[in-house]
């Protein structure tokens, strides 16, 4: 098993682990496979979320692995189309039962979708889930710099994590100088560029002066940069790799040359102030995607 990951202290007081496994494309049928032998390499921080359609195989990973529930942090994500006060409190409820537990580490509004124009409400509703005892910390995922300022001021209660797309091709800046102003964890999902990133001459040239793998230096990155991140693979060779990243150390000056990578063109994923798929079953058959592709 690798050395501990290092932890990240959420304005909940909550600890988070810096590299988790990422679920997201996992088809239901592979990924309590997945999850256990991420979990057998040594990974304490799974994500899922109710719109990949795999929170069961991820609750039965957990279940098999016969590790103590406190040593693991599991976070899940409310879909679009539960947006809402009470259909939020709905969709906790059923993912809890289809993880098997009573409470989630992290609970996330997936999408602000400011067309529909339900994520206040939605996140009252994750406070008083919170204050219920179901999630010990609630966060939000996509939002940008104007969608925080309006939970914020509206209910007084900060998120404590924003999962956004993330990596040196494009990093936000703007965003991420608006969370560390709010005191919001950047949590970085498709933290290499869906593979984008590994190929970039920069990136190449460090991993060869280090002797590691490009996807190394990148997840390397956003630790030093203190962002959690959740590298999704099925390999377990780079499973490994990924959680070893947490030990290497990058200069200044390598840092630096990550992070004038950044372009608006550096974009892999959908644009939070459009994206509005509801992510139910019937969008996704509607859209020629499968669960199990």
């Amino acid at each position: 098993m690798s050395a501990p990951t290092p932890r990240l202290l959420l304005n909940s007081g909550v600890r988070i682990p810096q590299i988790g496994f990422g679920t997201f494309q996992i088809p239901p049928s592979a990924t309590a496979e997945a999850v256990s032998r991420a979990l057998e390499i040594g990974y304490r921080h799974i994500d899922t979320a109710a719109g990949y359609y795999n929170e069961a195989g991820v609750g039965e990973a957990i279940r098999s692995s016969g590790l103590d529930r406190d040593a693991l942090f599991v976070t899940t994500k409310l879909r679009n189309a539960d947006q809402g006060r009470e259909s939020a409190r709905r969709a906790l409820a059923s993912s809890l039962e289809e993880l098997g537990l009573d409470r989630v580490d992290l609970y996330l509004i997936h999408w602000p979708v400011p067309a529909r124009d339900l994520y206040l409400e939605t996140w009252e509703a994750l406070i008083e889930l919170r204050d219920e005892g179901l999630a010990s910390s609630i966060g939000v995922a996509n939002f940008l710099p104007e969608h925080l300022d309006r939970i914020v001021e509206a209910t007084g209660v900060i998120p404590a994590v924003d999962q956004v797309e993330a990596h040196p091709l494009f990093h936000r800046p703007a965003l991420r100088e608006r969370c560390v102003e709010l005191g919001i964890a950047i949590e970085a999902y498709s933290p290499l560029g869906q593979g984008r990133d590994l190929a970039e001459p920069t990136v190449a040239g460090i991993a060869e002066a280090h002797g590691v793998s490009p996807a190394e230096v990148v997840l390397a990155w956003h630790v030093a940069r203190g962002h959690v991140a959740i590298p999704k693979t099925v390999n377990a060779e780079r499973m490994a790799l990924n959680l070893r990243a947490a030990s290497l150390h990058l200069g200044a000056a390598e840092l630096g040359a990550l992070d004038a990578l950044h372009s608006q063109e550096g974009r892999v994923g959908g644009d939070p102030a459009t994206f509005a798929f509801p992510q139910t079953l019937e969008d996704m058959k509607a859209r020629g995607e499968s669960l199990e592709d």
